[in-house]
């Protein structure tokens, strides 16, 4: 089976099989291919249900993940969203896809350049990347419709949500190093409402307002 058909067998079985229903992000997860984020002797998994490792002791989330808050965070098309942690460059890659601005911040060079040179080679154009500490935000483009976290935190960072519009949303991975909840934050009038969404185990989000390294 080659790539294509393993991304469309992914996207039926493990997303729209799923609860995945939002068909902006099917057909985004079917056109991204995850198989050029990871490394070669990763390929032949590429399409698998579960997240692989990137170097650095970070990972490529499992597809269902990145399908999950990406259709949480309900992108019509016209937003500018700040995604914390870059990692691979894959769910930038997705969000790109989806919205019109994406900026992304990692902490970690090497990731941040490999993800630099994968996005390049796809022919992105909406995606701008920095290196930094993600749970500062990045306060130059604020503020953003929404903004996907995918590393865990103990708690959420205010600083993002400062940067985060009036009515946008923030999904954010919360709880302790080594498991958390899955959690969707929509901003009223200054205030954030809650909505707990599910477990999940994510790498810690390292920095000033996160884990302590």
């Amino acid at each position: 089976m080659g790539f294509e058909e393993e991304r469309k067998r992914m996207v039926e079985i493990q997303l729209r099989g799923r609860n995945i229903k939002d068909e902006k992000v099917l057909r985004a997860m079917e056109r991204v291919p995850r198989h050029k984020f990871v490394e070669k002797d990763c390929q032949k998994d590429a399409y698998a249900d579960r997240p692989l490792p990137i170097g650095e002791g970070q990972t490529i989330s499992q597809p269902y993940m990145v399908a999950l808050m990406t259709q949480c965070l309900e992108l019509k098309g016209n937003e500018k969203v700040l995604e914390i942690g870059t990692g691979s460059g894959y769910q930038a890659a997705i969000l790109a896809e989806l919205a019109k601005e994406v900026y992304s911040v990692e902490r970690t060079e090497s990731l941040s350049r490999r993800a630099t040179k994968n996005l390049q080679e796809l022919g992105y154009t909406n995606i701008k990347l920095k290196i930094g500490d993600g749970t500062k935000g990045w306060e130059e483009h604020a503020p953003y419709e929404s903004i996907m976290v995918t590393a865990g935190s103990p708690d959420i960072p205010q600083v993002l949500v400062e940067q985060l519009s009036e009515g946008g949303q923030m999904v954010i991975p919360v709880g302790g190093s080594y498991s958390q909840e899955l959690v969707v934050l929509r901003k009223r009038k200054g205030k954030v409402e809650k909505k707990d969404i599910c477990g999940c185990v994510f790498v810690p989000l390292i920095g000033e307002f996160g884990w302590k390294e």
